[in-house]
Order: C-alpha cells, then sequence, then structure tokens
C-alpha cells in the first residue's frame, strides 16, 4: 500500500536509533486542527512512540485529557493554569484541575509557574496561581511541568517552599544560564530540552550546558507548534513545529554532549517514564 503523503516523514526529519517520547507537546492548539491524527502518524513514523500534551488552561487540559484517551498509552496529558492565565485560577477552576488530576492519563500538574516576560497576569497573580498549583501537585502525589521566564528568583524561591511535597518534575523548555540550571539541578528537577538549543541567535550556550545535565534527568520536547529547529535541512514550507523534529533535536543534543545518539535516546526515554510514571510500550 502507498504511504499516504499526509503522515509521510517530511524532509529534514530524523528517525532515531531508539525511541523517544515528547514530554512537551500543545496538541490542542488550533494550529494541529486540520492534520492532528497525520501529525501524530508522522511522530510516530519517526520514532516518537509516547507524547505528553500540555494542558495550559482549564479547557486546554480537559482537551490534553481527551486526546490522551483517544490515544491509550501513547498519549498523555498534564492538567494546570499557564502563568498567562493566573488571574483564572478561581476556586472552581482549581477544582477542575483536581478532578483531571486524578484521571489516569493525566500524568502531571502544570503547565504552571511564572512569566514576567510577557506579564500577561499580575505578579501577584501568578504567584498564587503558581503556590496553588504547587499545593495541588503535593496533594495529588503527581510531578509537576514548569514554566519560568524571566523570574527565577521568585520561582525558585516557591519552588523551595513547596519542595517538600512535590514528586519531583521537569523545568520545561529551559533555556537559562548556568546559575538556573544547577539551582534546578539541585532540587532534584529534570530539565526539558527544546529546539531552542538548535538556534543559533539565541541557544548556543545550551550546547554547552546540556553537557552538565546528568542522563537521567536530561528530557526532550518539541513544544510545538512553537520552537520548530532553525536548523533543518531542508527548511520545511510551514513554521509550525511537530513532534516528528524530535529526533533531529535529540542528534543536535547528543552532538553537544559528545554522546552516542543511541545512548541520549535510550536514557533521555528511560527518563522521561520515570519522572512521568508512563508504561512501557511495545514498539516492535
Amino acid at each position: 500500500m502507498a504511504e499516504n503523503d499526509s503522515t509521510r516523514v517530511p524532509a529534514g526529519a530524523l528517525s532515531p536509533p531508539a525511541p523517544l517520547i515528547d514530554i512537551g507537546i500543545n496538541l490542542a492548539h488550533e494550529s494541529y486542527d486540520c492534520d492532528r491524527e497525520a501529525v501524530i502518524a508522522r511522530a510516530e513514523a519517526a520514532g516518537v512512540v509516547q507524547m505528553i500534551v500540555t494542558g495550559s488552561s482549564a479547557a486546554s487540559s480537559a482537551a490534553a485529557l481527551s486526546l490522551a484517551r483517544q490515544h491509550p498509552g501513547k498519549l498523555f496529558a498534564t492538567a494546570g493554569v499557564h502563568p498567562h492565565h493566573a488571574t483564572e485560577l478561581t476556586p472552581a477552576v482549581v477544582a477542575q484541575l483536581r478532578t483531571l488530576a486524578l484521571e489516569p492519563q493525566v500524568v502531571a500538574v502544570g503547565e504552571c509557574g511564572l512569566d514576567y516576560y510577557r506579564n500577561y497576569s499580575p505578579h501577584a497573580a501568578q504567584q498564587q496561581a503558581f503556590h496553588r498549583q504547587l499545593e495541588l501537585a503535593g496533594e495529588c502525589g503527581m510531578p509537576v511541568f514548569l514554566h519560568q521566564r524571566n523570574a527565577h528568583e521568585d520561582f525558585i524561591a516557591i519552588l523551595r517552599e513547596h519542595r517538600s511535597v512535590i514528586a519531583g518534575g521537569v523545568a520545561h523548555c529551559f533555556t537559562g544560564g548556568a546559575a538556573e540550571l544547577e539551582s534546578y539541578l539541585e532540587l532534584g528537577l529534570a530539565i526539558g530540552i527544546t529546539g531552542w538549543i538548535c538556534d543559533e541567535r539565541r541557544g548556543a550556550h545550551l550546547l554547552e550546558l546540556v553537557r552538565r545535565i546528568p542522563a537521567d534527568q536530561l528530557l526532550l520536547e518539541s513544544d510545538g507548534p512553537y520552537l520548530l529547529p532553525r536548523d533543518l535541512t531542508p527548511k520545511p514550507a510551514s513554521r509550525r513545529n511537530e513532534p516528528v523534529y524530535l529526533p533531529h533535536i535529540a542528534a543536535v543534543v547528543a552532538r553537544a554532549r559528545a554522546e552516542p545518539a543511541q545512548s541520549l535516546a535510550r536514557s533521555s526515554t528511560e527518563a522521561a517514564r520515570r519522572v512521568f510514571r508512563l508504561p512501557r510500550i511495545d514498539t516492535n
């Protein structure tokens, strides 16, 4: 049977030497509405065997769970409110998140944290929402899916306040410097690396920093539809990112660490399964 063009792995994508897990994909985003199933199929064809769909509001968290239910064992979800939407975290929304968090397909609380770069919500509201979601993660015994931009000091202070009850988590889409990295590692957090590392304008410093991340704390994520790797060759016609390009990110990280690609793929996949308690999947 001829391969469907919509599910074919595009030029510029790589196949990994071992199965990969995308720990952060905004698959409920409207940019995937026309071809979501094809995006999933392309990822699987490229060796991305499991994906965690990011929830960033009550609505998108519910949508992420719905997608996970449609693809049992392959898609999972997070449930949380991004700092951009911090003012939406009412007691009723907290109750909704708690209900979602108890579903077996939901593997983390978040995306939660602080964002002082965009400032779409007041700092006080962001901090309050962050505290409440960390409390929720502690109540549910779940890891956290964390976001931080231009807010490191407040972010790390709040995390340290809750460290005794947090069941692990990931500093999602890490783009910071050495001091930030060390503080996250000291808290036992995993580090999510995206296509930012492929951007010579903004992410070149990560090529050195990824060498400092222990293998069991290094996770890979596309963060699609955002952060399409800038160094793809040939360049895709669309600027939309998707998980099919995760093997390319893995190859860049492996080269930066002077590590065999097979080793990096295996360790990042095992780390993702440990952090988020994901089941193994038969890839034969």
